[in-house]
């Protein structure tokens, strides 16, 4: 049982180094769990409410004074001025004031009184997306408010029956899937929450192999890894970052959904079977980049800037079908992609052991794959005096 003493004294050593190493230590544990708690606070309201507008009235008739006054009677708009012309409402905007224009032509309530179809025309500052679709979506709903008022004044001495009819000539029912708040939050930090578990785990390890590196080009042999084989080095420092992440990976799963009450209605035999082989994966694939890793500062400098391509890249916050098939196939070398859409799947949409079979079992082939790479990662860093 030579080689399990082995593995254990590989297994203590690093598990030690881990934890006082101050720079791994804040990539290990103080950025995992801290960073979902700023991720979750400040998405935590889900969406933009009241967000300021300003309107340019140029018909002032009773309709369009109305059409205001619904539109700042909504959860999403509030109407912060009332100006003479469009360069008054855009000194709004330039200083930030507001973040949407309402203009209401001359010919609004001239149109109506016709039986022609007017316009009301939007603007909105497309610097934050969030601004854009409180605003419009706001807008909307008064228009076919007032839509649905206007065609019962037009039907004098109609039934009630018959002004529903004529209101609802196909009845809509807007009912939200999964994301029932379609909410910021719950659409995002699932996925950053996966994210974080591999790009965390990636600096630290490269931190650690880096520094290890510098003492072998040193000449100077770590006293654990003698007499150690390449295997038994590889399965004694995955033991120790498994270890760590299997209980940062839990507590992302369980409790921080639960603080910020996030949809979480997965079944745990389903999270559990899958979190273990991506947990497992990262592992494997991070000691393998990590093998690029010559100094401890030099990793994190050339991979800090992934995190957004990756995100990207997994189908979440850009549509999968849209993403060219070169760079879709080349999102499957990380264990991120695989990941953040079995986890939303299992977390958001309940899904079971079946449905998320394909994202079980490709994370079970990068964690054989990242393995075999691994080891020959081993094999032709350390000296190999440290294996005889």
């Amino acid at each position: 049982m030579k080689w399990l003493r082995n593995i254990i004294d590989v297994w203590f050593y690093d598990i030690k180094n881990a934890l006082l190493d101050e720079g791994a230590l804040v990539f290990f544990i103080i950025v995992p769990l801290l960073y979902p708690l700023l991720y979750a606070y400040l998405y935590g309201n889900e969406k933009a409410f009241d967000v300021p507008a300003v309107a340019v009235d140029c018909c002032n008739s009773y309709n369009s004074r109305e059409f205001l006054r619904m539109a700042d009677g909504t959860p999403d708009i509030r109407i912060v001025a009332h100006c003479a012309d469009m360069q008054e409402a855009l000194e709004h905007i330039n200083r930030k004031e507001a973040y949407g224009l309402i203009y209401i032509p001359k010919e609004f309530d001239r149109d109506l009184m016709s039986l022609q179809q007017t316009t009301v025309e939007l603007y909105c500052d497309m610097s934050g997306l969030l601004y854009y679709k409180a605003i419009l979506s706001g807008c909307t709903d008064v228009s076919l408010q007032m839509n649905k008022t206007i065609k019962a004044s037009r039907m004098p001495g109609a039934t009630d029956e018959q002004i529903s009819a004529a209101q609802y000539p196909i009845e809509y029912e807007y009912v939200p899937m999964f994301n029932t708040q379609s909410g910021f939050a719950t659409y995002m930090i699932p996925a950053i929450l996966m994210l974080i578990i591999q790009q965390t785990m990636l600096f630290g390890v490269g931190m650690i192999a880096g520094e290890e590196r510098e003492k072998i080009r040193k000449g100077i042999a770590e006293p654990h890894l003698i007499g150690k084989k390449p295997h038994e080095i590889l399965i004694g420092k995955a033991c120790v970052y498994f270890a760590i992440y299997i209980i940062i990976a839990a507590y992302m799963v369980c409790i921080v959904p639960q603080m910020f009450h996030l949809i979480h209605i997965w079944d745990w035999r389903t999270m559990l079977a899958f979190m273990f082989p991506y947990v497992l994966s990262c592992v494997f694939f991070c000691i393998t980049i990590a093998g690029m890793s010559h100094d401890r500062e030099a990793f994190i400098i050339t991979f800090v800037f992934m995190s957004i391509p990756l995100t990207f890249l997994s189908g979440i916050s850009w549509p999968g079908s849209n993403i060219p098939h070169f760079w879709k196939v080349f999102s499957w070398i990380m264990p991120s992609t695989l990941g953040i859409n079995g986890y939303v799947r299992i977390s958001e949409m309940g899904a079971h052991l079946a449905d998320v079979m394909p994202e079980i079992i490709g994370l079970w082939i990068q964690t054989g794959v990242y393995f075999i790479m691994a080891y020959t990662v081993y094999r032709k860093t350390y000296s190999k005096q440290l294996f005889v």
